[in-house]
């Protein structure tokens, strides 16, 4: 008979089993596919008949999956399905809010621009460093380290930077780094105005970015 307030189904082994079901998952996940009985029972400190006993639960319930040599173990398609449905879950970035938050950090202007259907469209433009010449930008390509990127990729020769002088504005520059889809494919760009001496090892700027133009692809895909 249950004790007055408590849970008729759930009983005080319970949780010590769902606990160690959870850790014979973690644990194959670290360990990787063909992880054996014998060494998760080693690495978690169970008894053998315990893990067995674990085991034989979650492969009966697609938790995990036998290796085809049957001699080891492999995260079964439930928990990749539990882990797309995480994913899916997951609320996306606002490119805008990324772009903010590279603004606080570069010393300088931080602009956003679409490449979509093959064409250069500002939509995100730094409001503290206007651009200097945006009628030009977009009606003349190669004047801009945006327009370069857009032109490499209609000639096939993909670049994952550009950078050149600012034509209007002497002793400034832009550095812009691609955005790419899933297939490679050119979506965006992050373009920076900077003094024209920054410019001088763009691979630095690159790095220094880089971290936000991973996001910044992430949210647009």
């Amino acid at each position: 008979m249950s004790r007055p307030g408590s849970d008729p189904g759930l009983t005080g082994r319970q949780p010590s089993a769902v606990h160690g079901a959870l850790s014979v998952l973690e644990e194959v996940a670290r360990a990787g596919p063909g992880v054996t009985a014998q060494q998760i029972s080693r690495s978690l400190g169970l008894p053998r008949a315990t893990t067995y006993r674990l085991l034989n639960l979650l492969v009966q319930d697609e938790y995990l999956v036998r290796m085809p040599d049957l001699a080891g173990f492999a995260l079964g398609h439930k928990v990749a399905l539990l882990a797309g449905l995480a994913a899916a879950a997951a609320p996306a970035e606002n490119p805008h809010d990324i772009v903010v938050e590279l603004r606080g950090r570069i010393r300088g202007g931080v602009h956003l621009a679409s490449y979509r259907d093959g064409v250069l469209e500002l939509v995100d433009v730094d409001p503290d460093f206007p651009l200097s010449d945006e009628r030009r930008l977009l009606s003349d390509l190669s004047s801009s380290a945006l327009g370069t990127l857009l032109i490499a990729e209609r000639r096939h020769d993909p670049l994952p930077f550009s950078s050149r002088p600012t034509p209007a504005m002497p002793g400034r520059g832009c550095f812009a780094a691609a955005l790419r889809d899933a297939t490679g494919a050119l979506v965006a760009g992050v373009a920076l105005a900077l003094p024209e001496q920054r410019l001088a090892e763009p691979e630095s700027l690159l790095e220094l970015i880089a971290p936000e133009c991973r996001r910044l692809e992430a949210a647009l895909r």
